[in-house]
């Protein structure tokens, strides 16, 4: 464990992960939080209850394709849905710094309001704090989620039931949204073509449950990247993840640029892409319903669960090699979300 504080460890990737297990884990030791999902999946009298939280402090805060206030409504309501759970109830948090427009923070705050109708969630209660200028950097938001999980899809956050011979399916072009705020970031004045993905994917994920598809896993892909997201499933399982590099969508323009800043487009964050692990005969038709949605025109079955490298995630290139995809080591993109 390092003496200080570094970017790294808010990347999502490895340092993260250690962090996560060497203190929080350690310290707050508790049988709910071992799972360590997306969401905590609480005891309930009828139904499970999933909750969850999360703290935004994307830097620029508005980006092509969303603003601070969409990414804190639609990462809240995505955790909760990929969890299986049905996203119900969210609290809303803001630090803000003094001298912040306020023209600005009403429009962050319309934004919300659009995007929790949306998706169909209240924005039920919330705390306002504002801090002498230069100690926060604009504004912080962070949320928190409550949802219900009915019972048949408890296993779906913990991916137990995942196996050989399981199919990974993706539901989008990966790298947009991080690819969206780095283009800001390095070429304010000029105008790209990428858009974030920012997106509430819960009435994607409800109609692939609702099908009565054999969903064992869903994880949505954001800090540390698709990468990351195969790293936990290969290594929690001990299992090997196979992906086809071909398979794996992505814009022509987010991979120029992530050429051009030297980024690779599987660790870069998404903000509107869920990873789902589907047993073998239910694949075809979770994609054909997948792609009936509006978020989910570009999805494609990107890999499968094997036993050839356990605790491992491999991917086959283009050029008909192979490669272990590994977790991010330290921090790709500061401040993504």
């Amino acid at each position: 464990m390092e003496n200080t504080i570094l970017l790294g460890h808010g990347s999502g990737g490895r340092l993260t992960h250690e962090l996560i297990k060497e203190l929080f884990v350690t310290h707050f030791d508790n049988p709910l939080l071992h799972e360590q999902g997306d969401s905590a999946i609480l005891p309930g009298c009828n139904e499970a209850m999933a909750y969850t939280t999360d703290s935004y402090v994307v830097d620029p805060i508005f980006f092509p394709g969303g603003n601070i206030g969409k990414l804190a409504i639609c990462g809240t309501v995505n955790d909760l849905a990929v969890s299986g759970a049905q996203p119900l109830y969210l609290s809303a948090g803001f630090i803000i710094e003094e001298g912040f427009p306020f023209d600005d923070l009403k429009k962050i705050v319309i934004t919300m309001a659009g995007e929790a109708q949306k998706a169909g969630v209240r924005i039920v209660t919330g705390d306002t704090k504002v801090v002498n200028k230069g100690q926060c950097d604009k504004i912080f938001i962070n949320t928190a989620g409550l949802g219900f999980l009915p019972e048949k899809f408890r296993d779906i956050t913990s991916g137990k039931r995942v196996c050989a011979g399981d199919r990974i399916i993706i539901n989008g072009t990966i790298a947009d949204h991080g690819m969206a705020v780095m283009a800001v970031r390095n070429f304010a004045s000029f105008t790209t073509d990428i858009i974030s993905d920012c997106a509430p994917l819960n009435s994607l994920i409800k109609s692939v449950l609702d099908a009565g598809i054999d969903v064992k896993f869903m994880r949505d892909a954001t800090r540390g990247g698709l990468a990351t997201v195969l790293c936990e499933l290969a290594e929690s399982h001990n299992m090997s993840v196979h992906i086809y590099e071909e398979a794996v969508p992505i814009n022509e323009n987010v991979r120029g640029m992530c050429e051009l800043l030297g980024f690779d487009p599987f660790y870069v964050a998404n903000e509107g892409k869920v990873v789902m692990v589907v047993a073998d005969n239910d694949a075809e038709r979770a994609l054909a319903v997948i792609k009936q949605n509006e978020f989910g025109k570009q999805a494609a079955i990107i890999g499968e669960i094997n036993e050839l490298h356990n605790g491992k995630a491999v991917l086959n290139t283009v050029v008909g090699g192979s490669r272990i995809i590994d977790m991010l080591a330290g921090e790709q993109l500061p401040r993504i979300c």
